[in-house]
């Protein structure tokens, strides 16, 4: 009889053992957001139905967690931006210089720092989440609830292990853009340079 009990508290924790153990939007969140400084090169391929081949864009991004975004595109052509809790800006010859603010763009932006950060509670706000696979290697699966999001966006797969490393934006009117960030690497500070293209 105590064999048999034995067996049955064995099958019981094996049961509940991965439930127990599960990887959920919180651990994603702590572990996105552990790093104050995350940065990397980005690869961008924007696939439209009228093209044969992608448009594909490279740079390099700055995330940092007290101050916003640094985009830094450098092929097929330069161009800096900037996101902030204050919207976004292009940096032209004679500094930064904040574009229209759009409803449409403020969601978007406002999209792009919670996927990048892990902010699961922003995301649900707009968004029925799916989140499957451990702190290694993890897939997150975004339908959009939102009304202005809806007539964007028909999903978003989001893929990555302790840093976002895929992000793929499938679009309701058949064109998609795929995001790849295989390289990022996190930082305690920024540097200089960086700290002053956010002060500026």
């Amino acid at each position: 009889m105590r064999r048999l009990a034995g067996y049955l508290l064995m099958a019981t924790l094996l049961l509940a053992g991965p439930q127990a153990m599960a990887f959920s939007l919180d651990d994603l969140q702590k572990q996105l957001g552990a790093s104050a400084v995350v940065k990397g090169p980005f690869v961008q391929e924007k696939h439209l139905r009228a093209l044969p081949q992608p448009l594909v864009s490279q740079g390099h991004f700055v995330l940092a967690r007290d101050h916003g975004l640094l985009w830094l595109l450098r092929t097929p052509l330069r161009q800096d931006y900037r996101i902030t809790a204050d919207g976004i800006a292009r940096r032209d010859s004679s500094g930064w210089q904040k574009l229209p603010s759009q409803s449409a763009g403020a969601q978007q932006n406002r999209l792009f720092f919670a996927v990048l950060q892990g902010d699961s509670s922003g995301l649900q706000r707009d968004f029925e989440l799916s989140l499957s696979g451990d702190a290694e290697h993890w897939q997150l699966h975004l339908v959009p609830r939102a009304l202005l999001l809806k007539q964007v966006f028909t999903h978003i797969d989001i893929a990555g292990g302790r840093f976002v490393e895929r992000i793929v934006l499938a679009e309701t009117q058949g064109d998609n853009t795929v995001l790849r960030m295989p390289a990022s690497d996190g930082a305690t500070a920024l540097s200089d340079s960086e700290r002053s293209d956010f002060a500026d």
